[in-house]
């Protein structure tokens, strides 16, 4: 099985990379065409986004999914394709329904919902405005992409992963043809980006298609509220809902907080979290995608040694590859911002704010890692009330923190209270696991684990040397921060990984899913 994870990992890595590239060509077309603190459009935008993306990762690719893989995984391992046929037949229709009312009430209550999450905009009267329209044009977007995680989970359940970590490429495609393209047709307005988001959507969508219907699962949708399989889907969500907001409510924390800070504050963390989100989507959530389902199938289908085991072997690998990601984004903040969003409206002084607040949410970065392994651990086994009750804790920590923090921090303290809440989630999945006697460490992991700090140290020594001060970013050419960014992040991976085997880290055995020392 661990082969097959680790060809699956590294495929949907693969995918996922094209489009963390994609989108940060995207994210550096859009700091270029609005920028950041220059206008009030960016703001509005980006908080008009963030809005429908909130509810599309807590109830589509958050509870959703956590629930329906599960059962799905259970179908396939107990009932026939016909019996699986019908319980999709009832769920996307359940689900479609729902999302069709959510949508509606969004676009009605566009006015109340950026009041309550964007209050610091009522001061506004133009970035108020601005932002309601682009949100009601944006929160479509909720209806298609939720369907698209829906597809996404039936391919993942048998375990094919290219298709579903491809389609979000669709999605920074459609914003840059947006901006380069439906931008100048509109006589250069930004209402062109909300109408990106709208159509790409619709093309993510249709792009699931295809693969549904070869694997013989397309079919239409019928509506069955008594079914026994959409009952324990909805059961399951229930609690899901509040586990799997608990980062997404942090964000949404924040980008409240920040519509009350200086104008820029909110794209300053935007910013900073894609870049952030860039290993935590190629490595992290890669990892969650295939260990989900494959926990699932082991909880069903074998022991209980060989669960503990299966979930041993992921945490390895985010210490393995986790703890130097948080290490290079924390020393190469500078050079990362300026090399990739310092243009146009742009500025030196956004680039100081946002590698500020990148290096507040890079030290968190192995803790959203781990909460993306760890929570499988009881989806998997259909316990989805336990992350919920430990995301309820995690989000009043970012919250009193978030609190403690704005006032001599600003936009970074709020980045740091994100870091805050996101170790206490992790550490409480990880003493309840124990506690249920479901995880046991195996045998290794303290010279496992020193190996790899003693790589991350030599990696960090050699890239604090390299990277320079901010001034250096900020006034180099194009040219010279791409040479040098590129130059700096090669040898650091070959510092890092020529300690890896210098050490003897086993990463044979690991790719084999061996106990490693």
């Amino acid at each position: 099985m661990t082969a097959r994870l680790i060809k699956s990992t590294l495929v949907t890595g693969s995918m996922t990379l094209l489009s963390r590239i994609s989108g940060l060509v995207r994210d550096v077309v859009l700091a270029s065409f609005i920028g950041a603190s220059a206008t009030v459009v960016a703001d509005a935008f980006y908080v008009a986004f963030r809005i429908p993306n909130f509810f599309r990762r807590i109830f589509a690719e958050g509870a959703f999914s956590q629930a329906f893989v599960p059962v799905l995984s259970e179908y396939r391992n107990r009932t026939d394709e016909a019996a699986i046929r019908v319980f999709i037949s009832h769920v996307s229709a359940s689900l479609g329904l729902i999302l069709l009312l959510t949508v509606f009430t969004g676009m009605l209550a566009a006015t109340g919902i950026v009041t309550v999450l964007a209050p610091g905009f009522l001061d506004d009267t133009e970035k108020f405005s601005t932002t309601v329209t682009m949100l009601r044009i944006t929160f479509p977007y909720l209806l298609f992409i939720s369907l698209v995680a829906m597809s996404a989970g039936i391919m993942n359940a048998y375990h094919k992963f290219a298709v579903p970590a491809f389609t979000p490429v669709l999605l920074n495609l459609s914003m840059i043809a947006s901006a380069l393209i439906l931008a100048p047709l509109m006589g250069g307005s930004a209402l062109a980006l909300a109408w990106g988001v709208f159509i790409a959507g619709i093309v993510q969508f249709l792009y699931q298609l295809p693969a549904l219907r070869k694997m013989n699962l397309l079919v239409l949708p019928r509506l069955n509220w008594k079914d026994t399989g959409v009952r324990k889907v909805g059961r399951l969500m229930v609690p899901a809902i509040i586990g799997s907001s608990a980062a997404q409510i942090s964000l949404l924390v924040n980008t409240i907080l920040a519509s009350f800070l200086v104008t820029g504050s909110v794209s300053w963390l935007y910013y900073s979290d894609r870049l952030m989100e860039f290993p935590l989507g190629i490595f992290g959530i890669a990892l969650a995608t295939v260990i989900l389902p494959a926990l699932s199938d082991t909880h069903h289908s074998r022991t209980k040694a060989e669960f503990s085991v299966l979930l041993d072997w992921a945490i390895r690998w985010v210490a393995l590859i986790g703890l130097p990601a948080s290490v290079a984004l924390i020393l190469l903040s500078d050079a990362l911002v300026a090399t990739l969003f310092q243009y146009g409206q742009f500025t030196a002084w956004d680039v100081e704010m946002a590698s500020k607040s990148l290096v507040a949410f890079s030290i968190g970065l192995p803790g959203l890692i781990l909460i993306k392994v760890l929570a499988p651990g009881f989806f998997a086994r259909q316990d989805t009330r336990t992350p919920a009750r430990i995301a309820v804790i995690a989000v009043g920590v970012n919250i009193l923190v978030s609190l403690i923090l704005i006032k001599p921090m600003a936009h970074v303290g709020l980045a740091l209270a994100v870091t805050v809440s996101a170790y206490v989630n992790a550490g409480l999945l990880y003493l309840t696991l124990r506690k249920q006697d479901v995880y046991h460490l195996q045998p290794g992991w303290p010279l496992f684990l020193g190996k790899v700090m003693i790589a991350c140290l030599a990696m960090g020594v050699v890239l604090y040397i390299g990277a320079g001060d901010l001034k250096l970013w900020t006034e180099a050419s194009l040219l010279d921060r791409i040479i040098r960014l590129t130059i700096l992040i090669l040898v650091g991976v070959v510092v890092y990984f020529s300690l890896v085997f210098s050490l003897r880290i086993p990463l044979k055995e690991m790719l084999k899913g061996h106990k490693s020392a």
